[in-house]
Protein backbone atom coordinates (compact mmCIF):
# COMPACT_ATOMS: atom_id res chain seq x y z
CA UNK A 1 0.00 0.00 0.00
CA UNK A 2 3.01 2.29 -0.41
CA UNK A 3 1.28 4.47 -3.01
CA UNK A 4 -1.81 5.20 -0.92
CA UNK A 5 -2.60 7.44 1.99
CA UNK A 6 -2.73 4.85 4.76
CA UNK A 7 -3.95 6.76 7.78
CA UNK A 8 -7.37 7.59 6.42
CA UNK A 9 -10.87 6.12 6.26
CA UNK A 10 -11.78 4.37 3.01
CA UNK A 11 -15.19 3.07 2.07
CA UNK A 12 -15.21 -0.73 1.93
CA UNK A 13 -18.87 -1.47 1.19
CA UNK A 14 -22.44 -0.37 1.61
CA UNK A 15 -23.89 -1.70 4.87
CA UNK A 16 -26.49 -3.77 3.04
CA UNK A 17 -23.75 -5.66 1.17
CA UNK A 18 -22.55 -7.36 4.37
CA UNK A 19 -25.46 -9.18 5.98
CA UNK A 20 -26.14 -12.04 8.37
CA UNK A 21 -23.53 -14.79 8.64
CA UNK A 22 -22.07 -14.19 5.18
CA UNK A 23 -18.34 -13.76 4.59
CA UNK A 24 -17.79 -10.90 2.16
CA UNK A 25 -14.63 -10.33 0.10
CA UNK A 26 -13.54 -7.22 -1.77
CA UNK A 27 -10.11 -6.18 -3.02
CA UNK A 28 -9.22 -2.81 -1.51
CA UNK A 29 -5.98 -0.87 -2.01
CA UNK A 30 -4.44 -3.93 -3.63
CA UNK A 31 -5.25 -6.35 -0.79
CA UNK A 32 -8.06 -8.91 -0.54
CA UNK A 33 -10.16 -7.87 2.45
CA UNK A 34 -12.66 -10.01 4.37
CA UNK A 35 -15.67 -8.29 5.94
CA UNK A 36 -18.29 -9.91 8.15
CA UNK A 37 -20.71 -9.10 10.93
CA UNK A 38 -20.10 -10.47 14.38
CA UNK A 39 -23.02 -11.77 16.42
CA UNK A 40 -23.62 -8.26 17.81
CA UNK A 41 -23.74 -6.79 14.28
CA UNK A 42 -20.39 -5.02 14.54
CA UNK A 43 -18.20 -5.26 11.43
CA UNK A 44 -14.91 -7.18 11.46
CA UNK A 45 -12.30 -6.60 8.75
CA UNK A 46 -9.08 -8.49 8.02
CA UNK A 47 -6.85 -9.59 5.18
CA UNK A 48 -8.63 -12.37 3.29
CA UNK A 49 -5.59 -14.63 3.16
CA UNK A 50 -4.79 -17.44 5.55
CA UNK A 51 -1.27 -17.27 6.98
CA UNK A 52 -0.62 -20.98 6.32
CA UNK A 53 -1.07 -21.54 2.57
CA UNK A 54 -2.80 -18.28 1.70
CA UNK A 55 -6.29 -19.64 0.98
CA UNK A 56 -9.15 -17.10 0.95
CA UNK A 57 -10.82 -17.15 4.34
CA UNK A 58 -13.97 -15.88 2.64
CA UNK A 59 -14.34 -19.39 1.19
CA UNK A 60 -14.41 -20.78 4.73
CA UNK A 61 -17.06 -20.93 7.43
CA UNK A 62 -18.13 -19.18 10.59
CA UNK A 63 -17.59 -20.48 14.13
CA UNK A 64 -19.37 -17.84 16.16
CA UNK A 65 -17.39 -14.64 15.71
CA UNK A 66 -14.43 -16.58 14.31
CA UNK A 67 -13.63 -17.68 10.75
CA UNK A 68 -12.40 -21.16 9.85
CA UNK A 69 -10.00 -21.52 6.91
CA UNK A 70 -11.42 -23.80 4.19
CA UNK A 71 -8.03 -25.38 3.46
CA UNK A 72 -6.57 -26.73 6.73
CA UNK A 73 -9.00 -25.50 9.36
CA UNK A 74 -7.04 -22.82 11.19
CA UNK A 75 -9.50 -20.61 13.07
CA UNK A 76 -9.11 -16.84 13.38
CA UNK A 77 -10.90 -14.42 15.67
CA UNK A 78 -12.14 -10.98 14.62
CA UNK A 79 -8.75 -9.43 15.47
CA UNK A 80 -6.99 -11.76 13.02
CA UNK A 81 -5.43 -13.92 15.76
CA UNK A 82 -5.25 -17.67 15.17
CA UNK A 83 -7.13 -19.24 18.08
CA UNK A 84 -7.30 -22.88 16.99
CA UNK A 85 -5.02 -25.32 15.24
CA UNK A 86 -6.88 -28.58 14.51
CA UNK A 87 -3.60 -30.54 14.34
CA UNK A 88 -2.13 -29.58 17.73
CA UNK A 89 -2.88 -27.73 20.93
CA UNK A 90 -0.09 -25.24 20.22
CA UNK A 91 -0.72 -22.27 17.95
CA UNK A 92 2.33 -21.92 15.67
CA UNK A 93 4.21 -18.63 15.58
CA UNK A 94 3.42 -16.33 12.70
CA UNK A 95 -0.16 -17.48 12.21
CA UNK A 96 -1.93 -14.21 13.00
CA UNK A 97 -3.13 -12.10 10.07
CA UNK A 98 -3.64 -8.39 9.72
CA UNK A 99 -6.94 -6.90 10.81
CA UNK A 100 -8.25 -3.40 10.20
CA UNK A 101 -10.24 -0.95 12.30
CA UNK A 102 -13.72 -0.75 10.80
CA UNK A 103 -16.72 1.42 11.54
CA UNK A 104 -20.22 1.66 10.17
CA UNK A 105 -21.95 4.99 9.74
CA UNK A 106 -24.66 6.45 7.50
CA UNK A 107 -25.17 3.09 5.80
CA UNK A 108 -21.46 2.88 4.89
CA UNK A 109 -18.76 0.48 6.09
CA UNK A 110 -15.41 2.23 6.47
CA UNK A 111 -12.01 0.65 7.07
CA UNK A 112 -8.65 2.09 8.14
CA UNK A 113 -5.58 0.55 6.42
CA UNK A 114 -2.99 2.50 8.44
CA UNK A 115 -1.81 2.54 12.04
CA UNK A 116 -4.72 1.22 14.16
CA UNK A 117 -3.72 3.52 17.01
CA UNK A 118 -4.46 6.53 14.81
CA UNK A 119 -7.93 5.42 13.69
CA UNK A 120 -10.15 8.29 14.83
CA UNK A 121 -13.84 7.69 14.16
CA UNK A 122 -14.55 11.42 14.34
CA UNK A 123 -12.59 11.83 11.08
CA UNK A 124 -15.10 9.76 9.08
CA UNK A 125 -16.75 12.05 6.51
CA UNK A 126 -20.37 12.93 7.29
CA UNK A 127 -22.95 11.47 4.92
CA UNK A 128 -25.93 11.68 7.26
CA UNK A 129 -27.72 13.91 4.72
CA UNK A 130 -28.41 10.76 2.69
CA UNK A 131 -31.03 9.72 5.23
CA UNK A 132 -34.24 11.76 5.00
CA UNK A 133 -37.16 10.81 7.20
CA UNK A 134 -40.01 9.39 5.15
CA UNK A 135 -37.87 9.02 2.01
CA UNK A 136 -36.40 5.60 2.79
CA UNK A 137 -32.81 4.48 2.43
CA UNK A 138 -30.93 6.28 -0.34
CA UNK A 139 -30.69 4.69 -3.74
CA UNK A 140 -27.15 3.39 -4.03
CA UNK A 141 -24.84 1.48 -6.29
CA UNK A 142 -21.28 0.50 -7.11
CA UNK A 143 -19.61 1.08 -10.45
CA UNK A 144 -16.26 -0.61 -11.18
CA UNK A 145 -13.96 1.70 -13.10
CA UNK A 146 -10.81 0.74 -15.02
CA UNK A 147 -8.88 3.85 -14.08
CA UNK A 148 -7.05 5.22 -11.01
CA UNK A 149 -9.32 6.85 -8.46
CA UNK A 150 -7.67 10.26 -8.89
CA UNK A 151 -9.18 10.53 -12.39
CA UNK A 152 -12.61 10.00 -10.81
CA UNK A 153 -11.87 12.79 -8.36
CA UNK A 154 -10.87 15.08 -11.24
CA UNK A 155 -14.20 14.36 -12.89
CA UNK A 156 -16.28 15.02 -9.78
CA UNK A 157 -14.52 18.19 -8.70
CA UNK A 158 -14.91 19.67 -12.18
CA UNK A 159 -18.64 19.44 -12.89
CA UNK A 160 -18.30 21.63 -15.97
CA UNK A 161 -18.12 18.33 -17.85
CA UNK A 162 -21.91 17.91 -17.54
CA UNK A 163 -22.30 20.26 -20.53
CA UNK A 164 -20.51 17.78 -22.77
CA UNK A 165 -20.54 14.33 -21.15
CA UNK A 166 -24.09 14.21 -19.81
CA UNK A 167 -26.10 15.39 -22.81
CA UNK A 168 -28.25 12.27 -22.61
CA UNK A 169 -28.98 12.48 -18.87
CA UNK A 170 -28.39 15.59 -16.75
CA UNK A 171 -27.87 17.80 -19.81
CA UNK A 172 -26.34 21.05 -18.58
CA UNK A 173 -28.05 22.98 -21.41
CA UNK A 174 -25.69 25.90 -20.88
CA UNK A 175 -26.28 26.39 -17.14
CA UNK A 176 -22.58 25.95 -16.35
CA UNK A 177 -21.72 28.80 -18.74
CA UNK A 178 -24.29 30.97 -16.95
CA UNK A 179 -22.69 30.28 -13.57
CA UNK A 180 -19.67 31.00 -11.44
CA UNK A 181 -17.28 28.56 -9.82
CA UNK A 182 -15.23 28.76 -6.65
CA UNK A 183 -12.97 26.44 -4.68
CA UNK A 184 -12.83 26.98 -0.93
CA UNK A 185 -10.41 25.20 1.38
CA UNK A 186 -11.36 24.71 5.03
CA UNK A 187 -8.72 22.75 6.90
CA UNK A 188 -8.35 19.40 5.16
CA UNK A 189 -11.68 19.81 3.33
CA UNK A 190 -12.11 21.23 -0.17
CA UNK A 191 -15.35 22.66 -1.53
CA UNK A 192 -15.78 22.96 -5.30
CA UNK A 193 -19.02 24.90 -5.85
CA UNK A 194 -21.04 26.12 -8.81
CA UNK A 195 -23.68 28.88 -8.50
CA UNK A 196 -26.05 29.34 -11.46
CA UNK A 197 -28.75 31.98 -10.93
CA UNK A 198 -31.82 32.49 -13.11
CA UNK A 199 -31.62 29.25 -15.10
CA UNK A 200 -34.37 26.87 -16.18
CA UNK A 201 -35.49 24.43 -13.50
CA UNK A 202 -32.78 21.72 -13.25
CA UNK A 203 -33.59 18.01 -13.68
CA UNK A 204 -33.77 17.20 -9.95
CA UNK A 205 -36.83 19.47 -9.62
CA UNK A 206 -38.82 17.46 -12.16
CA UNK A 207 -42.37 16.89 -10.98
CA UNK A 208 -42.08 19.60 -8.32
CA UNK A 209 -42.00 22.75 -10.47
CA UNK A 210 -43.10 23.51 -14.00
CA UNK A 211 -40.44 22.97 -16.69
CA UNK A 212 -38.80 26.22 -17.71
CA UNK A 213 -39.42 27.91 -14.33
CA UNK A 214 -36.56 30.27 -13.55
CA UNK A 215 -34.59 29.09 -10.55
CA UNK A 216 -31.30 29.73 -8.81
CA UNK A 217 -29.34 26.51 -8.96
CA UNK A 218 -26.24 25.27 -7.16
CA UNK A 219 -23.90 22.29 -7.22
CA UNK A 220 -21.83 22.17 -4.03
CA UNK A 221 -19.19 19.42 -3.88
CA UNK A 222 -17.27 18.62 -0.69
CA UNK A 223 -14.05 16.59 -0.88
CA UNK A 224 -12.25 14.79 1.92
CA UNK A 225 -9.08 12.78 1.39
CA UNK A 226 -8.50 10.32 -0.06
CA UNK A 227 -11.62 10.53 -2.27
CA UNK A 228 -14.90 10.92 -0.36
CA UNK A 229 -17.22 13.44 -1.97
CA UNK A 230 -20.63 14.74 -0.95
CA UNK A 231 -22.65 16.64 -3.56
CA UNK A 232 -25.58 18.89 -2.76
CA UNK A 233 -27.72 19.60 -5.82
CA UNK A 234 -30.01 22.50 -4.93
CA UNK A 235 -32.45 25.01 -6.37
CA UNK A 236 -34.80 27.75 -5.19
CA UNK A 237 -37.09 30.09 -7.07
CA UNK A 238 -35.05 32.78 -8.78
CA UNK A 239 -34.18 35.55 -6.35
CA UNK A 240 -35.12 33.63 -3.20
CA UNK A 241 -32.74 32.96 -0.36
CA UNK A 242 -31.19 29.49 -0.52
CA UNK A 243 -32.99 28.61 2.69
CA UNK A 244 -36.45 29.43 1.28
CA UNK A 245 -38.16 26.16 0.31
CA UNK A 246 -35.11 24.71 -1.41
CA UNK A 247 -35.39 21.57 -3.51
CA UNK A 248 -32.28 19.57 -2.67
CA UNK A 249 -30.86 16.21 -3.66
CA UNK A 250 -28.01 14.85 -1.56
CA UNK A 251 -25.50 12.53 -3.20
CA UNK A 252 -22.46 10.49 -2.19
CA UNK A 253 -19.61 9.88 -4.61
CA UNK A 254 -16.95 7.83 -2.82
CA UNK A 255 -13.96 6.33 -4.61
CA UNK A 256 -11.84 3.53 -3.18
CA UNK A 257 -8.90 2.05 -5.09
CA UNK A 258 -9.24 -1.63 -5.90
CA UNK A 259 -5.61 -1.40 -6.89
CA UNK A 260 -3.40 1.16 -8.63
CA UNK A 261 -5.34 1.05 -11.90
CA UNK A 262 -8.89 0.07 -10.88
CA UNK A 263 -11.46 1.85 -8.73
CA UNK A 264 -14.62 1.07 -6.80
CA UNK A 265 -16.97 4.01 -7.45
CA UNK A 266 -19.68 3.98 -4.77
CA UNK A 267 -22.63 6.31 -5.38
CA UNK A 268 -25.88 7.15 -3.63
CA UNK A 269 -28.66 9.71 -3.85
CA UNK A 270 -31.70 10.80 -1.92
CA UNK A 271 -35.14 10.94 -3.50
CA UNK A 272 -37.42 13.93 -3.81
CA UNK A 273 -40.31 11.64 -2.91
CA UNK A 274 -41.12 8.60 -0.70
CA UNK A 275 -39.95 5.27 -2.17
CA UNK A 276 -42.05 3.77 -4.93
CA UNK A 277 -41.05 1.20 -7.56
CA UNK A 278 -41.82 3.35 -10.60
CA UNK A 279 -40.08 6.47 -9.30
CA UNK A 280 -37.09 4.52 -8.02
CA UNK A 281 -36.66 2.73 -11.35
CA UNK A 282 -36.76 6.02 -13.24
CA UNK A 283 -34.24 7.69 -10.92
CA UNK A 284 -31.89 4.70 -10.90
CA UNK A 285 -32.08 4.50 -14.68
CA UNK A 286 -31.13 8.16 -15.03
CA UNK A 287 -28.20 7.86 -12.63
CA UNK A 288 -26.89 4.64 -14.12
CA UNK A 289 -27.06 6.22 -17.56
CA UNK A 290 -25.04 9.18 -16.29
CA UNK A 291 -22.46 7.12 -14.43
CA UNK A 292 -22.18 3.89 -16.42
CA UNK A 293 -22.93 5.07 -19.96
CA UNK A 294 -21.43 8.57 -19.80
CA UNK A 295 -18.85 9.08 -17.01
CA UNK A 296 -17.31 5.61 -17.03
CA UNK A 297 -16.44 5.45 -20.77
CA UNK A 298 -14.77 8.87 -20.90
CA UNK A 299 -12.79 8.34 -17.68
CA UNK A 300 -11.61 4.90 -18.75
CA UNK A 301 -10.78 6.11 -22.26
CA UNK A 302 -8.85 9.05 -20.79
CA UNK A 303 -6.74 6.73 -18.66
CA UNK A 304 -6.10 4.34 -21.53
CA UNK A 305 -5.12 7.29 -23.70
CA UNK A 306 -2.44 8.32 -21.21
CA UNK A 307 -0.50 5.18 -22.20
CA UNK A 308 0.82 4.71 -18.68
CA UNK A 309 2.19 8.24 -18.42
CA UNK A 310 2.39 10.15 -15.13
CA UNK A 311 -0.30 12.84 -14.82
CA UNK A 312 2.08 15.68 -13.92
CA UNK A 313 4.92 14.55 -16.18
CA UNK A 314 2.55 14.81 -19.15
CA UNK A 315 2.11 18.51 -18.30
CA UNK A 316 -1.71 18.87 -18.43
CA UNK A 317 -3.19 22.16 -19.59
CA UNK A 318 -5.35 24.03 -17.09
CA UNK A 319 -8.65 25.82 -17.77
CA UNK A 320 -9.39 27.37 -14.37
CA UNK A 321 -12.60 25.40 -13.85
CA UNK A 322 -10.42 22.35 -13.07
CA UNK A 323 -8.75 23.86 -10.01
CA UNK A 324 -10.79 21.69 -7.63
CA UNK A 325 -9.28 18.47 -8.92
CA UNK A 326 -5.85 20.03 -9.20
CA UNK A 327 -5.88 21.21 -5.60
CA UNK A 328 -7.20 17.86 -4.38
CA UNK A 329 -4.34 16.08 -6.17
CA UNK A 330 -1.75 18.41 -4.64
CA UNK A 331 -3.29 18.15 -1.20
CA UNK A 332 -3.46 14.36 -1.29
CA UNK A 333 0.12 14.08 -2.54
CA UNK A 334 1.31 16.34 0.29
CA UNK A 335 -0.52 14.17 2.83
CA UNK A 336 1.02 10.98 1.39
CA UNK A 337 4.51 12.53 1.42
CA UNK A 338 4.09 13.81 4.98
CA UNK A 339 2.97 10.36 6.10
CA UNK A 340 5.92 8.68 4.37
CA UNK A 341 8.41 11.11 5.89
CA UNK A 342 6.75 11.36 9.28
Amino acid sequence: MTNYLKNAWYMAAWSHEVEGEALFRRRLLGDPVLLYRKKDGVIAAMVDRCSHRYAPLSMGSRDGDCVVCPYHGLTFNDAGQCVKNPFADKIPAGTSIRSFPAQERDGIIWFWPGDPELADGSAIPDFSALWIEGHGAPLSGLMPMKAPYQLGTDNLLDLSHIEFVHKGSFAGRGVIFAGTHEVVEVGDTLHSNWWMPGVDAPPHTMGMVEPGTKMDHWLDMRWNAPASMYLQVGAVMAGDDRGTNPIIAHQAHILTPEDETNTHYFWATTRGFPPNPEGDAMLRGLLEQAFIEEDKPIIEATYANMDGGDFWDMKPAFLGIDQGGTRARRKLEAMINAEANG
